[in-house]
């Protein structure tokens, strides 16, 4: 059996489930494209081949295989995009969460299944159908549940919005001993600068005290500032919309010292450092064309 507990994002990771590229599927057409960045790359030709992302994701699994992590993979799936494992469950403390994803996704599910028949099936539970919810919106940090929405009275109209008030009720009355916290973030279906996708495309707490955050991935100032001043200015690296762009807030902590980045996050990376970080850096650029990164493509089942 496989006992679950994450309490928050930082404390030093045991298993994970990481998603896979292999079989990934041709490059959508344009009406399919999920996100806005994902479309902008398809548009322009550069979207993402399936041998450097398996080679992108094959870097991160040696780094999990470095630090003793246990690594589970989902079943492979023909023609199918497996990458973002975070986006179809979460766990908080000793629950494991089903996502509501966007419905074309549910075998994303299906290939985690022998992972969640190893779970005491009284700890797996799923929100009611007008729940939705996935893991980039959740961030579990000791005491709290941070988790991304969009209040827009616009809602249905946004593929891009993908938590609503329900789902936000669904984790206050699951987590009651929790103190859930939402933010309403920007979304756009054709700027991928304009799109915090999941609350982690904009915020991401690290260390034990330490915070990245992206001013304009909120649509209300008071929200950002909360944040802000919890964590301490001092204590905060805040990025650009570019960097929100190349997904800076999107990096994974294996510990409280140890966080996994992209080689190209120089900025980022020099802070983590600087603040005593150790930075295993890794290539996922062509990942991140797909608007999701580090955090997405993983899915944390036992943190100490």
């Amino acid at each position: 059996m496989i006992q679950l507990h994450v309490t928050n994002e930082t404390s030093r990771l045991r298993a994970v489930v990481l998603g896979t590229a292999k079989s990934n599927g041709p490059t959508p057409s344009i009406e399919d494209a999920y996100d806005p960045k994902s479309l902008e790359h398809i548009k322009a030709g550069t979207y993402p081949v399936e041998a450097d992302m398996v080679e992108e994701m094959e870097a991160v699994a040696a780094i999990f295989e470095k630090y003793d992590v246990k690594v589970y993979r989902p079943e492979l799936i023909e023609n199918c995009n497996q990458i973002f494992s975070r986006d179809i469950a979460f766990v908080i403390d000793d629950v494991f969460v089903k996502a509501n994803i966007l419905p074309n996704r549910e075998e994303e599910l299906d290939a985690i299944q022998y992972v969640i028949d190893q779970i005491n099936k009284n700890k797996v539970i799923r929100p009611p159908e007008e729940a939705h919810i996935e893991g980039g919106d959740v961030i579990v940090w000791n005491d709290y549940v941070f988790v991304g929405t969009y209040l827009g009275s616009d809602y249905s109209d946004y593929i891009v919005a993908r938590t609503n008030t329900a789902g936000v009720n669904f984790i206050k009355e699951n987590f009651p001993h929790k103190k859930v916290k939402s933010f309403d973030l920007v979304k756009s279906q054709v700027n991928p600068r304009d799109n915090a996708l999941h609350l982690d495309c904009c915020f991401q707490p690290i260390g034990t005290n330490k915070a990245i955050l992206h001013k304009e991935g909120f649509r209300n100032v008071e929200e950002f500032e909360w944040l802000l001043n919890y964590f301490g200015k001092e204590h905060c690296f805040v990025i650009s919309k570019q960097e929100m762009y190349e997904m800076n807030s999107n990096v994974f902590s294996i510990s409280e010292e140890v966080i996994i980045s992209e080689k190209n996050f120089t900025r980022l990376n020099t802070w983590l450092r600087e603040k005593g970080f150790t930075v295993e850096e890794v290539p996922y650029a062509e990942i991140s064309k797909q608007e999701g990164l580090l955090r997405c493509s993983t899915l944390p089942l036992i943190r100490d």
